[in-house]
């Protein structure tokens, strides 16, 4: 399957660090070679990158890694095609608008039978079932609320969406609006957070470490969800199947499995 790494601050916070673990697995200590993407989130402003090449071999990820843009909000992934070819496309994440902000998702899984899921004003680009699925939930997520809800009330709609996708396969995802990141576990997710007092932190996939203590305030808050974890010397939490952990200003909350409505 694919793999999956979100971050979520209070503070404008750069993600080389972890991005270069997710990175080399992307075709080097990973088989994840088939395109990988990158999505920032500055205010309620969005900029994506995104290839259908091997991370690991990428100049455009390379140059990411080297450059300090900073976020409160992060969503990237490398892919490992099963559903729709290897192409720009597919290639995650995928970007559409509602209530005037840019809403941003990236999963990993099989979901048997989506595409028979109807659609609303939202429609695929490409083929995956991801996209789909994405597609389906904005749609969903229109037809219920006429404006952007509290984010409590969003919270329950999207987790109610996560549990009936949740009962088609394996969904992993990560989804963001820019105020809030959302990561559902469908099979394997993990989290940690950093926070005062900081520590140090050794890539697995690198020889690189980082001592936190020297790069953030006593005031930062950070979350970090991914896949797998990414560093050798941190207490990552384990999600367990059909969670959706909510993340704001780096302090995540997790939900359990909602009823579908």
């Amino acid at each position: 399957m694919c793999e999956l790494l979100g971050m979520s601050a209070n503070v404008p916070t750069d993600i080389r660090f972890s991005f270069a673990g997710l990175a080399r697995r992307g075709g080097e200590t990973g088989p994840h070679a088939d395109g990988w993407g990158i999505s920032f989130y500055e205010g309620r402003g969005q900029r994506s990158f995104h290839e259908p090449e091997p991370s690991a071999r990428s100049e455009l990820a390379k140059l990411l890694r080297n450059a300090a843009i900073k976020s409160c909000t992060v969503i990237a992934h490398v892919r490992k095609a099963n559903r729709g070819r290897v192409s720009l496309e597919n290639t995650h994440p995928f970007t559409r608008e509602l209530w005037g902000r840019p809403w941003t998702f990236a999963h990993n899984g099989q979901l048997k039978g989506v595409k028979r899921l109807p659609l609303g004003a939202f429609a695929p680009i490409g083929t995956t079932d991801s996209e789909h699925a994405f597609c389906w939930m904005l749609g969903r997520l229109q037809g219920r609320f006429r404006r952007l809800p509290a984010p409590a009330t969003l919270d329950r709609a999207v987790a109610a969406l996560c549990a009936e996708l949740h009962g088609l396969g394996v969904f992993n995802m990560l989804m963001s609006d820019s105020r809030t990141l959302y990561a559902h576990c469908g099979k394997r997710l993990c989290y940690l957070t950093r926070q005062a007092p900081f520590g140090t932190a050794t890539l697995i996939d690198e020889d690189w470490r980082v001592d936190f203590a020297q790069e953030t305030t006593e005031h930062d808050v950070v979350s970090v969800v991914a896949t797998k974890a990414l560093t050798r010397d941190e207490a990552w939490i384990d999600l367990e199947r059909g969670d959706l952990l909510v993340l704001r200003g780096g302090i995540a909350r997790r939900l359990k499995p909602a009823p579908a409505r």
